[in-house]
């Protein structure tokens, strides 16, 4: 009785570190695809059109996109008759005219309604886009859904520090800094938006 609760218990520390392994695994691949550090230039410019950011509400909305595309996703997309990839290249053109944005200093977006910028286009697509969406499904094959959730929980408490420091962040980086900033992320954003409308249009 007692070598087998001795080798349970060895059985249960054996597997902490694999579990522990797959949750930084996870979050580090998402933490790579939202690239919330790449993004704080197009932040920092929506934050300047709008006057605030709703950091908590931007913050849940991406909590909640996410765990729900991980749980619902393919099946969501199949019952309003969409695929993954018809998904992606809707992200890819926003996504798009937001990096059009920053490099040529034209407004699109209307802002009428500043207190809807934390939503669209800031939680999606820029933060939970197309691409977290669909790397969301592919790491629901290959690792345990709850390491998955501690994943997005991890990140999401990471862009919500990024959102709420985004005035210290405007600060440190200065009016040039940041002007540069927005050009050089305008151009790479505009990169990401045609690679992702070409893999998914395969052209």
């Amino acid at each position: 009785m007692f070598s087998v609760k001795v080798k349970s218990i060895k059985t249960y520390e054996a597997m902490q570190p694999l579990i522990f392994r797959e949750i930084l695994s996870v979050t580090m691949i998402l933490f790579a695809i939202i690239d919330i550090i790449g993004a704080i230039p197009v932040i920092i410019e929506m934050r300047q059109r709008v006057g605030h950011i709703q950091s908590e509400k931007a913050s849940i909305a991406v909590l909640i996109l996410m765990t729900g595309f991980l749980f619902a996703g393919e099946e969501l997309l199949k019952i309003i008759g969409l695929d993954v990839s018809s998904f992606a290249i809707a992200g890819s053109l926003v996504i798009f005219i937001i990096a059009m944005e920053m490099i040529l200093g034209v407004k699109f977006f209307k802002e009428e309604m500043p207190e809807t910028v934390s939503i669209v286009p800031l939680a999606f697509p820029l933060i939970a886009g197309a691409g977290t969406m669909t790397t969301l499904l592919s790491l629901k094959s290959q690792y345990q859904t709850s390491d998955i959730l501690v994943g997005i929980v991890l990140n999401t408490l990471f862009v919500y520090l990024v959102l709420k420091n985004v005035k210290w962040l405007e600060r440190l980086l200065g009016k040039t800094g940041l002007n540069i900033l927005r050009k050089a992320f305008g151009i790479i954003l505009l990169a990401i938006a045609i690679k992702l409308f070409r893999s998914n249009t395969h052209l």
